[in-house]
């Protein structure tokens, strides 16, 4: 079997900048990616925030302009899944279902997933008023009626970032009480453009072309309102996509990656880059300089093994 130099897990930003940089720096480099190379970035209808588009670029447009960078400095694109990994030897070993690969060093950027309400119209809407990022996509909803789901730091968080934009933010909490941490649940109680439905989810998210309501039920009166909205930010967190690595690499409670700032994790030759790992801000521009730094750390690692 050829030993090459990189493997590549996962093919968002994070792994195909990590592409970018190690193929450029004559590193023999494989990523391999389960679905299509540019992971939310093709989902994502419109980024306005990612530096040099000054009038804003379509997700799926900025993922092919990555991609073709990446394999113009010849990096090799392998669609598969990951079915196994070894990581502990000095080789390391991936089990995909397109057959075994094996490189002198990995990095994993396998990204995470926003968590679903699971609720009809959820994934209809998606793009089209449901949005898990207000980072991302408040911008979009200037002046309208908006529903934030969740009632964590995050949640909390951006809906006092969206009131921004909007002057009519409802928080939707299953609960009588915010999970938030206080001073933020401080700052939400103060802020007139922000109301609370406690003890409450959303059943149903409404709509033609787009968002035009959504459908509120009351968990201890089981009572039904709907609730006109033109848009629903669902914050209810984030799963990382690491539960391939069985352990072999050092993750927190939540199952993200634990690295150093060069991308190191706890095993020699093993590099981690991009929402999968453990970080404040988990952006497009992130991921690409958390792969940036993982393939010159991966680099550096080749060299020191000759």
């Amino acid at each position: 079997m050829t030993v090459r130099d990189a493997i590549i897990i996962g093919g968002g930003p994070a792994g195909l900048t990590a592409a970018i940089y190690a193929a450029r720096a004559r590193v023999d480099t494989l990523l391999i990616e389960k679905t299509f190379p540019g992971g939310l970035m093709m989902v994502s209808e419109f980024i306005e925030n990612y530096p040099g588009f000054p009038s804003g670029v379509a997700g799926p447009e900025l993922a092919m302009a990555i991609r073709d960078q990446a394999e113009r400095f010849g990096a090799e694109i392998l669609l598969a899944e990951i079915q196994s990994v070894d990581l502990t030897g000095r080789e390391k070993a991936v089990q995909t279902s397109e057959g075994e690969f094996a490189a002198k060093t990995v990095i994993l950027a396998p990204g995470a997933r926003p968590r679903k309400l699971g609720v009809p119209g959820e994934n209809e809407f998606a793009g089209r008023g449901v949005s898990y990022c207000a980072t991302c996509d408040g911008p979009f909803f200037n002046g309208k009626k908006l529903a934030v789901v969740g009632g964590g730091d995050t949640a909390v968080e951006d809906s006092i970032y969206l009131t921004r934009f909007s002057d009519d933010i409802t928080i939707v909490h299953r609960r009588d009480a915010l999970r938030a941490a206080r001073i933020i649940q401080e700052r939400a109680f103060a802020n007139p453009h922000i109301r609370i439905l406690w003890d409450s989810v959303v059943d149903r998210i409404h709509g033609n072309s787009a968002v035009e309501r959504v459908s509120v039920r009351n968990v201890k009166t089981s009572a039904v309102n709907d609730l006109a909205v033109d848009g629903v930010f669902v914050l209810i967190g984030q799963d990382p996509d690491t539960a391939f690595l069985a352990g072999q690499v050092r993750t927190d409670d939540f199952g993200y990656i634990l690295t150093d700032a060069e991308m190191r994790t706890n095993l020699p030759g093993v590099f981690a880059a991009g929402d999968a790992r453990r970080k404040f801000l988990r952006q497009i521009v992130t991921a690409c300089a958390d792969g940036a730094i993982a393939a010159a750390s991966a680099e550096k690692y080749i060299e020191n093994l000759a």
